[in-house]
């Protein structure tokens, strides 16, 4: 069956762009748009997609309050929900992750890559586009937490530390799998294993903690797994 996507943007061209861009995509179907948040939010509850492609910045409700609405902490039955900008460096776009977003893009990320960002969220994965990962994540971190990052409910084994930096520079499952010679199903279940512990819902969430609880910067002098 198609991947079925709600795309929102409130400018036209762009809209029309990411349609055409999807809808030329074996099995994906662009099945409503919208030009703001507040339009994004009713089609999407109405429609119930699988992905929803919404800008960050648009008039009256944004791309972020629209995450929330739809993929919110509170909410019964979230939807999937990647956001997309111009900004590699936006805080709007580190706001929407934290309101539920499953991952981001840039614009120009081209055709290739948007595709895989909707299969990812489509299937309960998520994307971060690659060239920005570290960069825009280690730039919040480097800021500090709104808050003190959660702690986990047990520690993480050191495999699990291990797949966590991982991810959180952007690694996929097949990617990840190559490099520690682990198969795909052990990867996802060491995956599934540290967001329970770290109380992450999805891929984005946990390479934020792993960055807001300095894991990349203290295994980046070679040391060993961080224990904070």
């Amino acid at each position: 069956m198609s991947i079925r996507v709600v795309v929102a943007d409130d400018q036209e061209i762009v809209r029309t762009g990411l349609t055409m861009i999807l809808d030329a995509q074996p099995g994906i179907d662009v099945v409503g748009e919208a030009a703001d948040g507040r339009e994004a939010v009713a089609l999407a509850r109405r429609l119930r997609p699988d992905v929803c492609l919404f800008d960050v910045r648009m008039p009256g409700v944004d791309g972020i309050e629209a995450t929330r609405a739809l993929a919110g902490p509170g909410v019964a039955d979230p939807l999937a929900v990647v956001v997309i900008t111009v900004f590699d460096l936006d805080d709007y776009v580190h706001a929407a992750l934290k309101a539920g977003a499953r991952g981001f893009l840039l614009k120009d990320a081209g055709p290739e890559l948007l595709a895989q960002a909707v299969r990812a969220a489509a299937v309960g994965d998520a994307l971060i586009a690659p060239s920005v990962t570290a960069r825009l994540l280690r730039a919040f971190a480097d800021t500090g937490p709104a808050e003190s990052p959660v702690q986990p409910v047990e520690p993480l084994t050191d495999r699990e530390e291990q797949i966590l930096v991982a991810v959180a520079r952007g690694r996929t499952n097949s990617e990840i799998s190559a490099e520690f010679h682990i198969t795909l199903s052990t990867v996802k279940t060491h995956i599934a294993s540290l967001m329970a512990k770290i109380g992450a819902r999805n891929r984005v969430e946990a390479a934020m903690w792993a960055y807001e609880t300095d894991r990349l910067r203290d295994r980046s002098g070679g040391g060993g797994a961080s224990r904070r």
